[in-house]
């Protein structure tokens, strides 16, 4: 046979031989369409990896096969976070980046992204203030306060209360609150790298007024007041609420945590911001992405008088230009505060007997196509360093355990919790929207 004949017949063998050349495949429309969503580089890489893929017999050699598998493997947009459906009962996960965003939330995001008037006078064309409107939204979601400013993160809110009030100075705090907010990091330690000295009174489980008392000096900056929000003491136990602290003659500052801004009836003992400014507080600092529902964000609160002008000294300080939030945060948490009811209070809100006829629907789908699949109670959580000890009755769909790392692997992933040997799929954290993925992503994990 001639050499011709030979390599005719090697490439009939092995249609390997006819990967489609990379610039082909880049200039198919709707692979050309990717590429100005996605970028030239993310998608290039696509190619080569499914080019790579056809050498190794995974994928035809076919021009179609290769840019289908190319489409199927590009992301939705150009970054590597999934979109994770919550079905582990936690509502605030921090894992999972804590409260998703409203719709009206993330129009919000979308519409700040571009150009937008964050800090410009439309009026006059001067420099306007920045996020005057959050702010305006966050005094009115309290009314008890009359100044309010909005850092990045609640530990950054303490880290500038200890800088900006008590630098050099003392913060007199008891030892049962100092706590570890989480991967590491302590409240002393923060408050200490802000410049401040903490004077520690009483002991873990007991501490009095009289403490407190005893502590105030010349020194003294701040009482601070932390709301030990991921953790309970029970039994021989003593502490001191705001309202007895404010007559001490210092101000008193107080970080409730989780973000309520309001009681809640299902939350007796979660502190909220209005009534902790109402006891007394100077200062409230609190999280925007707990169980307020926003975004990552830190909240400083002021009464009126001194902790109005507290509040002020603090946004005038030098490391609150570090501290600040972008347009997109500013943008999210006015929405969230304006707009609707976020998921996180509707998920709080939702009733026991809607969530089990949910989970009993979904059960009975499932099973219809051979799925393992019964609706059970169930016990959800706050979660976010809020609210322990609190269940809140709840309702899942209870299948076999190897579901849960199938699911974890989906496109959208699931994550759901494991629990007497059994993948529990609790609806708690997800709103009746979820449903048809939930269901979906399942039935993916059977075929």
């Amino acid at each position: 046979m001639s050499s011709a004949g030979q390599h005719s017949a090697t490439d009939a063998v092995d249609p390997r031989r006819h990967v489609p050349r990379t610039d082909a495949v880049l200039a198919e429309p709707r692979v050309a369409a990717a590429t100005a969503r996605l970028g030239r580089e993310l998608v290039r890489a696509a190619v080569g990896a499914v080019q790579e893929r056809v050498r190794r017999g995974e994928v035809p050699a076919e021009h179609e096969a290769v840019v289908a598998a190319v489409l199927a493997a590009l992301p939705a947009v150009p970054a590597a976070l999934r979109p994770v459906l919550n079905a582990t009962g936690v509502l605030l996960h921090t894992n999972l980046g804590r409260a998703p965003l409203s719709d009206a939330a993330r129009a919000a995001v979308g519409l700040a992204a571009g150009t937008c008037d964050v800090e410009l006078d439309l009026a006059t064309g001067a420099r306007g203030p920045r996020g005057a409107t959050t702010v305006d939204a966050l005094l009115a979601a309290v009314p008890g306060a009359a100044a309010a400013h909005v850092v990045n993160n609640g530990a950054a809110a303490l880290a500038l209360v200890a800088a900006a009030l008590a630098g050099g100075r003392e913060v007199v705090v008891s030892r049962g609150e100092l706590v570890e907010i989480g991967d590491g990091f302590r409240i002393p330690e923060l408050l200490a790298a802000a410049g401040a000295r903490l004077h520690e009174v009483g002991t873990t489980n007991r501490t009095s007024r009289a403490d407190y008392a005893a502590a105030i000096g010349q020194e003294t900056a701040l009482i601070l007041k932390v709301h030990p929000s991921n953790f309970v003491v029970s039994g021989f136990t003593r502490s001191v609420g705001v309202r007895e602290l404010a007559g001490l003659g210092v101000p008193v500052v107080a970080d409730i945590g989780s973000g309520l801004l309001a009681p809640h009836r299902l939350l007796p003992d979660e502190p909220d911001a209005a009534g902790t400014l109402a006891e007394g507080a100077d200062v409230v600092t609190a999280s925007g992405d707990k169980l307020l529902g926003g975004p990552q964000a830190g909240l400083l609160l002021g009464a009126p008088g001194t902790g109005a002008e507290l509040v002020h000294a603090m946004r005038r300080h030098p490391l609150a230009r570090a501290l600040r939030v972008d347009k997109l945060t500013l943008a999210a948490l006015e929405a969230t505060l304006r707009g609707p009811v976020p998921p996180v209070r509707a998920a709080l809100d939702a009733d026991p007997r809607t969530l089990r006829a949910r989970a009993e629907r979904l059960a009975a789908a499932l099973a219809e196509h051979g799925v393992d699949a019964a609706a059970v109670g169930s016990d959800a959580a706050v979660g976010g360093g809020g609210a322990p000890g609190v269940t809140l009755p709840s309702a899942a769909v209870s299948l076999p355990r190897h579901y849960a790392a199938a699911l974890r692997a989906g496109d959208p992933a699931v994550l759901g919790r494991i629990e007497r040997g059994r993948c529990l799929l609790d609806l708690r954290a997800l709103g009746p929207a979820a449903d048809a993925d939930l269901a979906s992503a399942v039935l993916a994990c059977t075929s």
